[in-house]
């Protein structure tokens, strides 16, 4: 996996996607999706960006947030060898943004009550990622 940000050039800075998370923790949730939506427009593999804009809805709107997650965890896959049943640690940085997408998805599909389908890619989310930090087995 390769990381993409394509608004983060600095790196003495936060960068757009710690910008749009200040935004939000500080009410301003539509700027910091403008700064979320401009990095996907500015890339669409951007796949931090993807799973935020889903983090921010998962309260209020959870088949919203689905899609987020969803079309980042998509995007991502487009990056993996067909079939793939390998390990991406999460101790490699540019792994994160694609799990964090896939157990973004996961919780949605649970909170949408679609459980066999969150079984499964927590399962994945697992097996994929079996020392990560996500706790897939106390969800």
């Amino acid at each position: 996996m390769e990381q993409i940000v394509p608004g983060d050039t600095d790196l003495n800075t936060d960068g757009p996607i710690l910008y749009a998370i200040y935004y939000k923790d500080m009410g301003e949730i539509g700027m910091g999706e403008d700064i979320l939506m401009d990095e996907i427009y500015a890339d669409l593999r951007c796949l931090d960006a993807h799973t935020h804009l889903g983090n921010f809805s998962f309260d209020n709107w959870p088949k919203k947030a689905l899609l987020h997650h969803e079309v980042g965890m998509r995007i991502g896959e487009l990056s993996l060898p067909k079939n793939f049943n390998g390990v991406l640690l999460w101790g490699h940085i540019d792994n994160r943004p694609f799990l964090r997408c896939m157990h973004g998805y996961g919780l949605c599909l649970w909170k949408l009550q679609r459980f066999k389908e969150a079984e499964k890619i927590f399962e994945r989310n697992y097996n994929t990622n079996y020392n990560g930090n996500h706790n897939i087995l106390s969800q």
